[in-house]
């Protein structure tokens, strides 16, 4: 059975840092491509940031660029995306997708929400 499991979320202050972990099973994640989006009330989803399979490689939307670190660890099946100096812009649901062609999966999500 595929799933995905985002963890991590929860409410910070602006300014403050989360990690957000998505770990992964059913599939070999290994060879994925493994990436974050995020979806505020009332917007369509995004996409945040993306890791080659290997690791060896990302790319940042440019709003989060600076701030957010993607990382994985392919002997955990584990992705990772770090947020640092978050803003109240930040608050959304994070998901996490892994995509080795043509299969695509996706996660439940997490919450995160910034505010004082």
């Amino acid at each position: 059975q595929v799933q995905l499991v985002e963890s991590g979320g929860g409410l910070v202050q602006p300014g403050g840092s989360l990690r957000l972990s998505c770990a992964a099973s059913g599939f070999t994640f290994s060879s994925s491509r493994a990436s974050w989006y995020r979806q505020a009330p009332g917007k369509e989803r995004e996409w945040v940031a993306s890791i080659s399979e290997a690791g060896g490689s990302a790319d940042y939307a440019d709003s989060v660029k600076g701030r957010f670190t993607i990382s994985r660890d392919n002997a955990k099946n584990t992705v990772y995306l770090q947020m640092n100096s978050l803003k109240p812009e930040d608050t959304a649901v994070y998901y996490c997708k892994a995509v080795r062609f043509p299969r695509s999966y996706w996660g439940q999500g997490t919450q995160v929400t910034v505010s004082s």
